[in-house]
């Protein structure tokens, strides 16, 4: 099965998802039927082979996702397309590269005071003796991307540290991945175009929703599973891609949607960024994994185009506020003939699936409102 991982510095986002069979229908499942398969879902943890933790930090809601490979690693590859990325270890993941596996992948908020995370998680990994090994000792490889989340909760100080990273790897497990405000995603916001400034009243400003992790998987009847795994804290809207309808975004003063694509079209002034802080300030990111038995070449093709699932799951996606990393994971435990373009394929699906996921399974927190407190229509 193969694994990606998708990570940026403006948001971070994780995909999992439900075993799906190939020739499942195109339209999304309803919130009805999503509830009713929640007790089979477990989301990238369907790929054999994957864990994932979580640590939410309770000063203020922010954190980090660990993605851990069992065994010595998987084959990695990344795409990044964002204009404001946070990342380490991205350049290893070149295919001119020597090193080849990776033992795990840390998605976290704090901007990129939280890279300090994957420290946390390499130091767990060294205990357990997991690494490359360099001869007079295993070195863990740990790829990780960040999420700009520092104004949300009104403590910046608070980020994720290297102790984060460690007790996200400890409690990495198979079982059922968490959604919605864990981890990298607690302090996860989207639809940050709605304009506004000091002299607009605060009243008739436009605000952003809740994000967090969202996480789908497909398996299909040959034994391929590709899941993934995803932070989503984007400045655009999030788009369910079989309808075309807004799940989450920027919201009018009188708490309907506004719809990001509405105001580009209508010349609307928006916020334009300035220096880094305003750059980065929707950076996210994201993991795909599979089973299958690729090269870093091909893993890195893979990563690419489970990327599209960006742009069919947020709209605008890929800008100068976005990270936008993408990292995949081969974990070479499925025996069958690999297909490059198939499993691509299927990233972006289950790519799209998750962030959709990452909107509808947050919760409102701290004055900003989440997809599932909107009114119904």
């Amino acid at each position: 099965m193969s694994s990606r991982v998708l990570a940026s510095c403006g948001g971070v986002a994780f995909l999992a998802a439900a075993t799906l069979a190939a020739q499942s229908p195109t339209p999304a499942p309803s919130v009805a039927a999503q509830a009713a398969t929640a007790a089979v879902r477990k989301g990238l943890t369907e790929v054999p082979g994957i864990k994932v933790g979580h640590h939410t930090l309770t000063e203020r809601p922010t954190g980090c996702t660990v993605i851990l490979v069992e065994g010595e690693g998987a084959v990695g590859g990344v795409a990044q397309r964002g204009g404001a990325p946070g990342t380490r270890e991205t350049d290893l993941l070149d295919p001119v590269n020597m090193v080849d596996k990776v033992n795990a992948v840390v998605l976290a908020g704090g901007s990129a005071y939280g890279l300090e995370a994957a420290t946390g998680t390499m130091r767990w990994l060294e205990e357990q003796n997991i690494g490359w090994d360099v001869r007079v000792g295993k070195v863990p490889i740990v790829p990780a991307a960040i999420l700009f989340d520092l104004p949300f909760g009104n403590a910046p100080k608070v980020r994720p540290t290297a102790d984060c990273g460690y007790k996200a790897a400890a409690a990495a497990t198979d079982g059922p991945v968490a959604e919605g405000n864990v981890g990298a995603g607690a302090g996860a916001t989207v639809g940050k175009m709605g304009g506004g400034g000091p002299n607009v009243d605060p009243a008739q400003r436009r605000r952003p929703m809740k994000a967090g992790i969202g996480s789908a998987a497909i398996t299909l009847p040959n034994g391929l599973s590709v899941g993934a795994i995803v932070a989503v804290n984007a400045v655009g809207d999030i788009v369910n891609p079989w309808t075309g309808e807004v799940v989450a975004g920027v919201l009018n003063p009188d708490g309907t949607l506004a719809d990001a694509r509405k105001l580009l079209r209508g010349g609307q002034p928006l916020p334009a960024p300035r220096g880094r802080v305003q750059q980065a300030r929707a950076q996210r990111g994201g993991v795909v994994a599979r089973n299958a038995r690729l090269t870093k070449a091909q893993v890195t093709r893979v990563a690419l185009m489970a990327d599209d699932g960006f742009a069919r799951a947020i709209n605008p996606a890929h800008t100068l506020g976005d990270g936008d990393t993408v990292f995949a994971l081969a974990t070479g435990k499925w025996d069958g003939e690999p297909n490059v373009t198939v499993i691509g394929a299927l990233a972006a699906e289950v790519m799209a699936e998750a962030i959709v996921r990452a909107a509808t399974e947050a919760a409102s927190l701290a004055g900003v409102t989440a997809a599932r407190d909107l009114p119904k229509q």
